[in-house]
């Protein structure tokens, strides 16, 4: 039986948004063993690539306890390569020379991502995996919502 010391969580991710930049939402599923939780958020302006890190941020925020093994599903090759090809480590090293976009979230999930063992997996948007296409459905909805909050780092330009 396994116990939650070698248990692993599972998070599925997708990001929205409706023009690029325009109103946008994230969504995430977490699962760990038979519990599962859903989040999803809605912003009034901001980019898919904001959206699809953000969702993975949020689901990292939500946890409440450290030095968890834990699988991120995206669809983002943008997510996903900047964690697993080294593109995010050398943007750390270098201040994000040259015009690399969403420092203030890449700077955000870089101190989350030290709490934990993550591992990203690639999956096709759009395709046959039932949680991607649960998030996406979490996102759009999101990004249709009412209520939209504000993605300061976009709207303020301090990216």
């Amino acid at each position: 039986m396994a116990t939650s010391a070698n248990k692993e969580l599972v998070i599925y991710t997708d990001g929205s948004s409706r023009g690029n930049p325009g109103p946008g939402g994230y969504g995430a599923i977490l699962q760990w063993g038979n519990s599962r939780k859903e989040l999803s958020a809605g912003y009034r302006r901001t980019t898919n690539n904001r959206m699809e890190l953000m969702a993975v941020i949020a689901a990292l925020e939500a946890l409440n306890r450290e030095g968890l093994k834990i699988t991120i599903y995206s669809d983002s090759q943008y997510v996903v390569k900047a964690v697993m090809e080294g593109w995010l480590k050398n943007w750390i090293a270098t201040d994000f020379r040259g015009g690399k976009k969403n420092k203030d979230l890449w700077t955000r999930f870089y101190k989350l991502m030290q709490k934990h063992q993550l591992k990203f997996v690639w999956v096709k948007g759009h395709a046959d995996n039932p949680f991607n296409n649960r998030c996406d459905q979490l996102a759009t909805a999101a990004a249709d919502g009412g209520n939209l909050l504000i993605d300061s780092g976009f709207e303020n330009g301090d990216l």
